[in-house]
């Protein structure tokens, strides 16, 4: 539970109660109950019961430990892009991805008081989403380890000069009342969720339907090592939709790479192009192969 804000505890030990009685349809999510990962839960298996963990890290454990048969992590923000940490996280876990959520993210600004607010708590995600709001009102932005435990923090501090960034349904949750909604400062706000479970779905699941292909891989320290690891790809005819790097330790001498392709293991394209990057680098590995919940291209 470790430190989940005092006006969320009696929620969040009912909703462990309730997954504990049926771990198998538990799913774990990050952040306290109604966060913008409760409402992703709730909505991409409703027939789930959703786990509120205090980080992502728990989140992830609960599924490894058997807590929970899966888990919903947000990994990319359209206008915040990754989400920190997730990158390393995600390969480390040894879970697989078995789905995608895409779900229109919306906040509200709400508090005990009716302003003017000297500060405002959320995720770092949600106030770099709304950091034009914050400024043009001289909002302070301060971190907080979920949206929805701000609101609650911000309940249980009592203060009417701060306020929190979260989902409309936390201020109903922990009484507050909303001052402004959609404070995001685009409105196409998007975040993309994966759901992760302890196996692998088996290729012969998706039965045509269109499918991405989610891997991390490790260049050779050589020149043009990324160009060669890359080119089966496009030899292949194998659309990678998307490609990230991040460093490995405090050398800066070795970078990872991850990447989302269309298609799965077992089509001779994808098979080609996956053994080539494989020849070019020094660690490949799958993360997950799973059904398209938006079309790309």
């Amino acid at each position: 539970m470790r430190s989940f804000p005092g006006p969320a505890l009696a929620i969040v030990d009912r909703m462990r109660a309730a997954a504990a009685a049926d771990p198998a349809r538990a799913i774990a999510f990050q952040g306290s109950p109604g966060a913008n990962s409760h409402r992703a839960a709730t909505e991409a298996r409703p027939e789930l019961l959703p786990l509120p963990c205090f980080s992502f890290e728990d989140a992830l454990e609960a599924v490894k430990d058997g807590r929970a048969g899966a888990a919903i992590i947000p990994i990319e923000n359209s206008q915040h892009g990754r989400v920190a940490d997730i990158h390393f996280l995600l390969p480390e876990s040894g879970l697989f991805i078995t789905g995608e959520f895409f779900m229109p993210i919306h906040h509200a600004l709400m508090a005990l008081g009716e302003g003017p607010f000297e500060a405002a708590y959320s995720h770092p995600q949600a106030l770099g989403q709304s950091r034009r709001f914050l400024r043009e009102r001289g909002i302070v932005p301060l971190s907080h380890a979920d949206t929805a435990g701000a609101a609650a923090f911000v309940a249980k501090r009592g203060d009417p000069s701060v306020a929190a960034i979260a989902p409309a349904i936390a201020a109903e949750l922990y009484g507050l009342t909303i001052i402004a909604e959609n404070v995001e400062d685009s409105p196409d706000n998007m975040t993309r969720f994966v759901v992760l479970g302890p196996e692998p779905l088996a290729l012969e699941t998706f039965a045509g339907q269109p499918v991405m292909t989610t891997f991390v891989f490790e260049v050779k320290n050589i020149p043009a090592a990324l160009y060669k690891a890359l080119g089966g790809f496009a030899t292949n005819g194998v659309n990678m939709t998307k490609l990230e790097s991040y460093q490995i330790g405090a050398s800066f001498s070795a970078t990872m790479f991850y990447a989302d392709i269309i298609g799965a293991p077992g089509d001779p394209a994808v098979d080609r192009a996956l053994e080539e990057c494989a020849f070019h680098s020094k660690e490949l590995r799958i993360l997950g192969t799973y059904q398209q919940a938006r079309a790309r291209g």
